[in-house]
């Protein structure tokens, strides 16, 4: 089996839509393929997609992007979206085989349910994909804490357990381990993944009031405002980082690594692979975490995506 890597790829910027206006950039197969050579031959070998990035974009790139690698040296994770699904008997495996089909692949690593539109209604569908061996491992994303233990009730009557839970998690916006969603996770064998560590690039570092987010993007309307009550904190990130050589964006990823969770981090250019190399090596101490905490805290930005419930 394949060794899970610490901090996983995420492709949400790939499936853009035409006109760029989530991230800013329409990339192709052409701009990724070094991004996926560098990760592959540098050991980050977990690709995060969705079929609802980009209504399978996303997923038909990584699958032409990994067709020259072995299967078992890499691992998939897409995901159901219950509000793109149609009103068929089996709408849970016709999604799943869409995907299949585009990732070039007969099987997924993880399998994710997008958010909790209606656990009673589509959990029991993974159960026969699980059997049939087309899905490796259960995950949830954006569910609460009650929600994923439903799910887990429900899968468990099939001897099925939730091996992943995906979950908004950063610096600015901690609602998961607020929730206790972490501590369960920790508790029950559950890998957490953290997506947004960087708050689509707001705490990279790369952005301030005199140099905002890519103009007319979904991003910049969200963070652009609020760029300037996160100046002491991107500025204490980029502190911390000097001290070992590393950037804000590395600090802010070592960050969720040093509170147990496996980061995704979205990646569009070759370079930054050594980014997520050098993260992983940060070490922040106690006071280090208290202190980047304490920043984020007196900011009082929200950064709950419109597409996200209320943990607690």
């Amino acid at each position: 089996m394949t060794k899970q890597t610490e901090i996983a790829l995420g492709t949400w910027a790939w499936g853009d839509t035409s006109d760029g206006k989530v991230f800013g950039e329409q990339l192709t197969v052409a701009d990724l393929q070094p991004v996926v050579d560098e990760a592959m031959a540098n050991g980050f070998n977990l690709w995060d997609t969705a079929y609802a990035y980009g209504a399978g974009v996303s997923e038909s790139m990584l699958g032409t992007l990994l067709q020259n690698y072995p299967r078992e040296s890499y691992q998939l994770s897409t995901k159901f979206t219950p509000q793109m699904a149609g009103d068929g008997e089996h709408e849970v495996a016709d999604m799943l085989a869409g995907s299949l089909k585009r990732l070039k692949t007969d099987y997924i690593d993880i399998y994710w349910i997008h958010n909790p539109g209606d656990v009673e209604k589509w959990t029991p569908e993974l159960i026969p994909l699980v059997q049939s061996g087309k899905i490796k491992r259960v995950g949830v994303s954006n569910h609460n804490l009650d929600q994923i233990k439903r799910v887990n009730e429900i899968l468990g009557a099939a001897g099925i357990q939730i091996s992943a839970v995906q979950n908004h998690y950063s610096l600015l916006y901690r609602s998961s381990e607020e929730a206790g969603i972490i501590e369960y996770c920790r508790e029950h064998d559950i890998t957490f993944f953290a997506y947004m560590v960087l708050e689509q690039g707001a705490l990279s570092g790369h952005y301030d009031v005199q140099h905002p987010l890519p103009a007319g993007t979904m991003r910049a309307t969200v963070y652009n405002p609020v760029l300037p009550q996160l100046e002491a904190l991107t500025s204490a990130l980029a502190g911390i980082g000097a001290k070992q050589d590393a950037t804000a964006a590395e600090v802010a990823t070592a960050y969720v690594l040093a509170k147990g969770t496996t980061p995704i981090v979205g990646i569009t250019k070759a370079k930054y692979i050594a980014s997520e190399k050098k993260a992983v090596t940060v070490q922040l101490s106690d006071a280090d975490v208290a202190r980047l905490e304490a920043l984020a805290a007196a900011t009082n930005v929200d950064t709950k995506g419109n597409w996200e419930e209320t943990m607690i």
